[in-house]
């Protein structure tokens, strides 16, 4: 369907915006504080992780296998919150560090060590010169603000509906040994909320870096966050890799962030043995021991895959009405006007919105102006600077569903007093 309001006369346009903006003033005077900012579980979500607060009183064991959790030592994580994660993502416990509560930190740190002692017994990033890290588009603003911040050229590579354009990966990656790295979310991509194809994990697992120092960033972070009873299935990249003979590849991250405490959870990370022995040294570093009676409460409270699987079920249950409402909202809103798509994702914590282009700025600047706060638009760009101005990404776990539903009243008519306003500027000369 065409923009509706293309198809309009002179006439009919101004109509429609003078009786949008009588909405926009309408909505205005209600002086409404609403939130869709960041992608934060609901207290009704941490709710379900409040059993867990009592497993661990002053009468409990504080050992695991014989490991102790209330002194220092074990820089690598408790014998069985390793297992845990490495059931999780399905590697070699031996292969996995379980330390602290923000996967971010374990990115960050690797990202820092690469830069100031590099990778493979190659020069550190810091004395190469500029080098470049390869950035899929629309994706998550906290990834591109680490390499940033180390002065890292971001490179955006397009989104498709099956993941990064992998020819021009592939493109990059093969041709020009300052590209160093790449950001990747491969199951439920932050905002778009699409998985990785086994053809696009597989071409990733036979990249041919012309760096000896590329490393994929592989943050696994919804790897069990499913909406549907059936979730997108995603091929395992350390299996892909042994299958296409390739090894000291990817860094793959994950945490239970959003499973339990997004505050108080357990970071993971795994790589091949060369690459975690070298994490390995670095951590050691860093940090004199992992907070580790996190790690005992968590093993204690989830069990195993099957534990953590029944537990992200009961977070389903609270998700599912708000991402449903998100499409209700949007398509009864913005259905027939033709001037935007969004993602309908099967999980994960975002909907990826599109809207005409030049529009995304003004949307999120009117929608501050009604009380309602959005992520920045263009911050699932690198530096912030979408090309076309037209993403903004839709959060809508964290508010209830009464005030999600109004938020999404006031987004409709903000995206369609805003289309209306450059279809109009369109036609003036």
């Amino acid at each position: 369907m065409g923009n509706v309001y293309e198809a309009m006369t002179d006439a009919e346009l101004e109509e429609a915006i003078r009786l949008l903006e009588g909405q926009v003033d309408e909505i205005r005077a209600r002086g409404l504080s609403l939130d869709m900012a960041r992608g934060k579980p609901s207290r009704e979500q941490t709710d379900l992780s409040r059993p867990m607060l009592d497993l661990i009183a002053s009468g409990s064991d504080l050992t695991d296998e014989g490991a102790p959790a209330d002194n220092y030592g074990i820089p690598d994580g408790l014998p069985s919150a390793r297992r845990l994660a490495a059931e999780l993502l399905g590697v070699d416990a031996d292969n996995v560090i379980v330390n602290g509560s923000s996967s971010l930190n374990l990115m960050h740190d690797a990202v820092s060590n690469a830069y100031t002692h590099g990778i493979g017994g190659n020069e550190p990033w810091c004395r190469q010169g500029q080098v470049r890290f390869l950035c899929p588009a629309p994706g998550y603003d906290r990834h591109f603000a680490v390499t940033a911040h180390y002065g890292i050229e971001n490179v955006p590579v397009a989104m498709t509906p099956t993941g990064p354009d992998m020819d021009e990966v592939e493109r990059l990656v093969g041709s020009d040994p300052t590209v160093k790295g790449i950001w990747c979310v491969p199951k439920y991509a932050n905002p778009t909320g699409i998985s990785y194809s086994d053809e696009t994990v597989r071409r990733f697992a036979s990249l041919e870096p012309a760096a000896p120092d590329f490393r994929i960033f592989w943050d696994n972070a919804y790897v069990v966050h499913d909406l549907a009873d059936e979730g997108d299935g995603l091929l395992n990249i350390f299996d892909a890799m042994a299958d296409a003979g390739t090894e000291d590849l990817v860094y793959e991250f994950a945490s239970t962030a959003k499973v339990t405490f997004p505050s108080s959870g357990m970071a993971f990370v795994t790589a091949s043995p060369a690459d975690i022995a070298e994490l390995r040294a670095a951590f050691a570093v860093m940090r004199v021991s992992p907070e580790k009676l996190s790690q005992l409460a968590h093993v204690r409270f989830l069990g195993d895959v099957e534990g953590i699987r029944a537990h992200m079920a009961r977070h389903a249950a609270v998700l599912r009405p708000r991402f449903e409402l998100v499409q209700q909202k949007l398509g009864e809103g913005l259905g027939d006007a033709g001037v935007a798509t969004w993602t309908n994702p099967r999980g994960g914590y975002f909907v990826s919105f599109d809207g005409p282009q030049g529009s995304a700025m003004r949307i999120v600047a009117l929608m501050r102006e009604l009380g309602v706060t959005l992520t920045s638009a263009g911050a699932t760009w690198p530096y912030g600077r979408d090309p076309r101005d037209t993403n903004i990404r839709i959060a809508p776990t964290f508010p209830s569903l009464e005030s999600l539903g109004q938020a999404l009243d006031v987004f409709v008519v903000a995206v369609r007093l805003v289309s209306a306003q450059l279809e109009r500027e369109a036609r003036r000369p």
